[in-house]
């Protein structure tokens, strides 16, 4: 079982924000840390306690949600435990691991990698569903039956497909400006090339939100996403959450795609509707 060191802890709207380091399995046997919000304990037994996972995208870690959003406030209020993985693996040193902001370090695009040297540390994806759920209930007693996902943009992406590849898993997911169709966009081609191969094409799909579904794959329940009219990057067309909505449309997959009139890409975008999601997954976990 794996061991938790906790690094730091605040109070915060009467619960506490703690930071937490372990080994990983998944990640090659490197550090991983992430952070967890703790609401008031009075207020619901806390193995009985639902999760809330945040996925976070392009250069960010564990803290970017916790400091930015606000998010602590209505998960004290709701009794939600709100957990925050890293965006990737730190310190494998492969060679060009640090080279670049939208590919290796804080860019694991939430994959489980193949190519040499990536496959070794890069398996995000089996961290965020199976290792880190298993560290929560093993470590703290926290139950997994009752979880749900959601994240910002690479994190968003993230949210998408492990709810649609394992949609017994949560009961909820929404996003924040997701990278929706990566196999069409720049960022998602170059990191699915370096993590899954460039002449291996066809197995991106199975990381690709819009293409899953095109697949068959679906999501139990309405999927809720957010994008920002302003949002520079959705104007480079590198979120593409048309096509995610398109796909959803045309083989039944109910979704919410709400426009945000002037909003950007930043946590000032999150930061407003943050308690919108928060409340919508609350639905969910405490019905």
């Amino acid at each position: 079982m794996a061991q938790v060191e906790k690094l730091s802890s605040s109070k915060c709207f009467e619960g506490y924000v703690c930071r937490y380091s372990h080994v990983s399995s998944s990640l090659g046997n490197l550090e991983a840390k992430f952070s967890v919000y703790w609401p008031p304990t009075t207020k619901v037994a806390t193995e009985k306690q639902p999760i809330l996972y945040w996925l976070s995208g392009l250069t960010c870690t564990d803290e970017n949600m916790m400091m930015k959003a606000g998010a602590q406030r209505i998960c004290s209020e709701l009794g939600l435990i709100l957990v925050c993985p890293d965006t990737s693996p730190r310190g494998s040193g492969i060679p060009g691991e640090d080279d670049a902001y939208d590919f290796g370090t804080g860019a694991g695009f939430y994959v489980n990698a193949t190519t040499p040297g990536y496959s070794q540390y890069y398996r995000m994806f089996d961290y965020v569903t199976k290792e880190l759920p298993q560290v929560m209930e093993n470590n703290f007693g926290v139950k997994s039956s009752k979880k749900s996902i959601f994240g910002h943009s690479m994190g968003g992406h993230g949210a998408l497909i492990c709810s649609l590849k394992l949609p017994g898993e949560y009961c909820s997911v929404s996003a924040f400006a997701p990278i929706s169709n990566p196999v069409q966009c720049d960022w998602g081609k170059k990191a699915f090339g370096g993590y899954l191969g460039a002449e291996n094409k066809e197995s991106w799909r199975d990381y690709d939100a819009t293409e899953l579904v095109k697949k068959g794959c679906r999501f139990p329940k309405e999927i809720l996403i957010d994008q920002g009219t302003e949002d520079n990057f959705y104007k480079q067309k590198q979120l593409l959450p048309e096509n995610f909505q398109q796909a959803c449309q045309s083989t039944g997959q109910p979704v919410e795609l709400r426009y945000q009139e002037g909003y950007d890409h930043s946590y000032y975008f999150i930061a407003t509707f943050i308690e919108d999601h928060i409340r919508f997954h609350a639905k969910a976990l405490l019905s």
